[in-house]
């Protein structure tokens, strides 16, 4: 058994972060020796220091989609809250919605002045529900009128400008949640590690909702993880592998890009041209194929993303280094600060 409380560290309230900085680059960065435990402070900036001509830095280009809805109930004009899970088929979505009991199939939903309206088909097992969606145009268009960013629960500021919890490389339209990891970096700071020799490869793994749902079992081995579909391109592969036959690093940024690399790669922690469905769960006791360094941010307690970092670093180390994060006053999750694991 592997207990969950064994990933508990005490997080004051307010070191939360509730807004985004101005420069995205001007976030702290704690530096981590996983063999030692030892810590750094800087900037994250700083990074450009830590990475080496001929290192590969890996990044999700996933894009959030505002897949936030607010409609009313036809006929009742009860209001009721949507949030887009997953893409099937016809325009049909797998939904979490609010208040659900008032959500029946059958059920129509109208969003704004109804030029988007959701049909309820059916109830899953969960409690999700599929919708189908009826409107004239491209979705993505009235997604971005009417929809907004689903900011994880903990946020509670309004997010003034939606570009904020997306990544300056974002392309390709598919997560309930940013890969936070990556909000740090500004196009000039890239530009700046590509002419240091510094590779650049992209992967993509659409985040679900299941990013931020609690382990509820003691036993951290009974979690089941939620899947999440993911891909590697030709190109991104050849990179990675070209680097690991180097005996250069990669460099993941993020726990999304890391699960990815993890999923993807055969036995020796190579990669080819793939995609398809995750839902690999590491915690201690794993061993990494593919990645030697995680740029990540401070994750909730006892949440599947503490039990990654936890297998990379140790868990020792990773606590300590977080008790210090929280003494020295480091903004937490999705918009606060940074970490590299080295």
């Amino acid at each position: 058994m592997m207990d969950v409380k064994d990933f508990y560290y005490e997080l004051p309230q307010e070191l939360i972060a509730q807004d985004p900085l101005e420069d995205r680059s001007s976030s702290r960065l704690m530096v981590l020796d996983r063999e030692t435990g030892a810590v750094e402070h800087h900037i994250f900036r700083d990074i450009m220091d830590y990475l080496n001509p001929g290192d590969c830095l890996v990044l999700n280009n996933t894009k959030v989609i505002p897949a936030r809805l607010y409609g009313v109930k036809e006929g009742t004009l009860a209001n009721i809250e949507i949030l887009l899970l997953k893409r099937k088929e016809n325009d049909i979505w797998e939904t979490l919605v609010k208040p659900g009991k008032k959500c029946r199939p059958g059920t129509t939903i109208v969003f704004g002045d109804g030029l988007l309206t959701g049909e309820i088909l059916e109830v899953m097992e969960d409690g999700n529900r599929l919708i189908q969606f009826h409107y004239e145009g491209i979705f993505e268009e009235i997604l971005d009128r009417f929809g907004q960013m689903p900011l994880p629960p903990y946020i509670t500021h309004k997010l003034l400008d939606k570009n904020r919890y997306q990544t300056v490389y974002a392309k390709h339209d598919g997560s309930a949640a940013a890969p936070t990891a990556g909000l740090h970096f500004t196009p000039e700071l890239l530009a700046a590690l590509r002419k240091k020799g510094v590779e650049i490869a992209e992967v993509t793994l659409h985040v679900g909702l299941g990013t931020f749902r609690p382990v509820k079992e003691r036993d951290v081995l009974k979690h089941h993880m939620h899947a999440e579909y993911y891909s590697i391109g030709q190109q991104a592969a050849d990179v990675i592998n070209r680097t690991k036959k180097a005996g250069r690093r990669v460099v993941a940024v993020g726990t999304t890009s890391t699960r990815t690399l993890e999923s993807a790669a055969d036995d020796e922690g190579f990669l080819s041209q793939s995609s398809g469905w995750t839902d690999i769960f590491i915690y201690p006791g794993y061993r990494f194929k593919v990645i030697d360094a995680l740029i990540t941010n401070f994750h909730l307690p006892e949440s599947t993303l503490v039990m990654l970092v936890s297998a990379l670093a140790g868990r020792e180390h990773v606590l300590a280094a977080y008790e210090t994060a929280v003494r020295e006053r480091y903004r937490f999750f999705s918009f606060g600060d940074a970490m590299l694991i080295k």
